[in-house]
């Protein structure tokens, strides 16, 4: 599925001068990372955002919200906001923002996770 060129750059003005935030056209969707971690992105002309595991349901109980879906599984962490969910600049500031906070803490606990061994099986 392509994404919608308006939305996109909606969302780049958005996203403003900020460091550290890049895009990558994955899946036919075009994604904004943020320091190499997706905090969102458009597909089709829903706007995707990374709500993490916690904030799921929350997120999905606000109108225009539906779970992002890769095949027929629904991807935890990640909602689509279809167009009338983000039509004000406001609204999808807040999105975005949303989006931001939850990969900056994907960031932190993944630094903060100590380094895991690999054991060497005898033969």
């Amino acid at each position: 599925m392509a994404f919608d060129e308006k939305a996109a750059e909606r969302v780049r003005r958005a996203l403003g001068r900020r460091r550290g935030i890049t895009e990558k056209k994955m899946m036919g969707a075009l994604c904004f990372m943020a320091s190499g971690t997706m905090c969102c992105g458009v597909t089709g002309a829903a706007l995707m955002v990374r709500v993490g595991a916690d904030g799921f349901a929350r997120a999905l109980a606000r109108p225009h919200v539906r779970p992002l879906r890769i095949g027929r599984r629904a991807a935890g962490g990640f909602v689509l906001v279809d167009p009338p969910g983000y039509r004000s600049a406001a609204a999808l500031a807040r999105w975005i923002e949303h989006g931001l906070a939850v990969a900056q803490k994907i960031r932190t606990e993944t630094a903060n996770r100590p380094a895991t061994k690999r054991r060497r099986r005898d033969r």
